[in-house]
């Protein structure tokens, strides 16, 4: 019997690592996404979703996702926002599904954030779900991470005095 010559082997193999890295590849947790901003770029949503302060993120097998803040803090996109220490979410191409601790000042009520989703990256807007209605903003008030301000801190950053009290 003729043997086959080694070396036709070789291109067979990189040939069946090539398929199962086109195949598998894309199922694999993103792991090299450095900070929050960077991995909300790669599911196609704007950067400035979540404030400056990140301490860290989770992001499972599921997509599902765990952002940790400092400590609760407020921001202002259009309207005020409130995010609480850890903020919860379904992360989907372009969305963020059943978000849970992010609330928007509309009319002086707080209402409770359910959902972001850029509809049409073209169109210039991103839909907020507020529970009673959707707002849509435009993309351009989320290009960068906004600076987030202790809830807590802006009230103890003032003396007794100047918010009306007088000492005991």
């Amino acid at each position: 019997m003729a043997s086959t010559p080694h070396h036709y082997y070789l291109p067979m193999h990189t040939l069946i690592l090539s398929i199962s890295l086109f195949v598998f590849l894309p199922i694999l947790p993103l792991t090299t996404c450095n900070s929050i901003h960077d991995l909300l770029r790669s599911r196609g949503l704007p950067a400035g979703l979540f404030p400056q302060n990140v301490k860290s993120y989770d992001l499972d097998q599921n997509d599902y996702l765990q952002v940790y803040l400092e400590e609760p803090c407020e921001a202002k996109f259009e309207n005020r926002v409130f995010f609480e220490s850890v903020v919860k979410a379904n992360l989907s191409y372009g969305g963020l599904i059943g978000l849970e601790g992010l609330s928007q000042e509309e009319l002086f009520l707080w209402l409770p954030v359910k959902g972001i989703k850029v509809i049409d990256p073209l169109s210039g807007l991103i839909l907020f779900d507020i529970g009673l209605a959707f707002k849509q903003l435009s993309l351009s008030l989320f290009e960068e991470p906004p600076i987030c301000v202790p809830k807590v801190g802006q009230l103890e950053s003032y003396g007794r005095k100047e918010l009306g009290y007088q000492n005991l």
